[in-house]
């Protein structure tokens, strides 16, 4: 199961830093974005209610997924995958399915 980090408070080290570079067979991890707009503005309710349904979605990819990381405050999803051919258009429209705002914003 991924590492699925929801609130940072503090400061935490850059993504470089934390974000593994390569699956447990030493391959590559590719990397996407996807903007939520309007989430920080959200009622705590609704982030909760999202914030389980990506943790729902991540296990449902746990094969392919290693990390994912919500930033609040920047509205900002970042998740590493490993290099499966179309894994990140369709963990990306999958959450659109759950937030229709999501914007894939880009891959690595």
């Amino acid at each position: 199961m991924p590492d699925l980090t929801i609130y940072r408070i503090e400061p935490a080290e850059p993504l470089h830093k934390r974000v593994p570079s390569r699956d447990e067979h030493g391959r590559a991890l590719t990397d996407f974005m996807v903007l939520l707009p309007g989430l920080r503005d959200s009622p705590k309710h609704v982030v909760e209610e999202l914030t389980g349904k990506m943790q729902l979605l991540f296990a449902r990819y746990g094969h392919a997924v290693r990390f994912v990381e919500l930033n609040l405050s920047l509205n900002l999803l970042w998740v590493s995958v490993k290099p499966i051919s179309g894994i990140r258009y369709e963990i990306a429209s999958a959450l659109y399915d759950i937030y229709p705002g999501a914007r894939l914003v880009c891959h690595i």
